[in-house]
């Protein structure tokens, strides 16, 4: 069995903990209300890292963000993977944690980057085991994070708003939506991005992200987009937040600069454009 309580981040704006950005986040007056770690980067016993966090644990609630447990592959989840998991959220009792739908593992060898799943029977039975497996070892609720496309499969039989529905339905996780995946994933598809927020669970998100991408060009001269988390957030992917939380209401929201990390100040500008588009007639006393 796992906890199937609510998460419990605030509705406000947090911010991907770099630990450049350690003093002003502990010694300055500002925006930032909750704070996301990527869970790979503190599975280790001690050190400097862990006693950053464990000070800033007394201080603003904390989201474990997962990024290697690879629940859209075909094989089963990496135990040792698990159990180091486990530990790390036993001893911060973080307030949230999330995963990706994708795979980026394979017979052994590990992929540098978030792949996508073809959405069929078949994938949708496999990743709602391994979520039932992951919530049963963690003892928690989990939440997933849509994925950013750049191609999509002939053999998938549901469209993505719909998989991710049935994924919650089968086995009660929530949604993180990241809009900027959403935005990237339409311009590349060619889809609509807010027909597509339209079709989702709105009441099973429980937290968003906004992130910066890049402009490439593929091998045919079309324009893709990436989702690198190394820019600001552009003006479209605004947008799009803001009409999500006119449908959706205020929800966690966080600001992801993972790549060429800026300096606070750059950073706080974000939080409080955020912050504007999430309480667009002020923040509640």
């Amino acid at each position: 069995m796992f906890d199937q309580s609510p998460n419990i981040l605030p509705d406000a704006v947090g911010v991907g903990y770099k630990p450049q950005h350690f003093s002003e986040i502990s010694n300055t007056d500002h925006h930032v209300k909750w704070l996301e770690i990527h869970a790979e980067n503190y599975m280790g016993d001690g050190g400097r890292p862990r006693a950053q966090l464990a000070h800033l644990a007394t201080q603003f609630p904390i989201s474990v963000h997962g990024v290697g447990l690879s629940i859209g592959g075909e094989n089963p989840l990496n135990r040792d993977h698990l159990d180091r998991l486990k530990a790390l959220c036993d001893w911060l009792q973080p307030a949230s944690f999330s995963e990706h739908l994708a795979w980026s593992t394979h017979d052994g060898a590990f992929m540098n980057d978030l792949l996508p799943v073809p959405y069929t029977k078949e994938t949708l039975r496999r990743i709602v085991d391994h979520i039932d497996h992951l919530q049963s070892h963690l003892g928690r609720r989990i939440i997933l994070e849509n994925p950013s496309s750049y191609l999509a499969f002939e053999e998938s039989t549901y469209d993505e708003p719909t998989f991710l529905n049935e994924i919650v339905k089968s086995s009660g996780c929530g949604l993180l939506l990241d809009v900027n995946n959403v935005f990237v994933s339409a311009e590349n598809l060619g889809f609509n991005a807010v027909n597509y927020v339209n079709e989702l669970p709105l009441d099973k998100v429980e937290e968003i992200h906004l992130g910066g991408h890049d402009e490439d060009v593929d091998s045919y001269g079309q324009k893709v987009l990436i989702d690198s988390h190394g820019k600001a957030v552009v003006d479209p992917v605004w947008r799009l937040y803001s009409y999500v939380i006119l449908q959706a209401g205020p929800k966690p929201t966080l600001i992801e600069w993972d790549n060429n990390v800026p300096n606070w100040v750059d950073l706080h500008d974000e939080v409080l454009r955020a912050q504007t588009l999430l309480f667009p007639l002020g923040i509640p006393a």
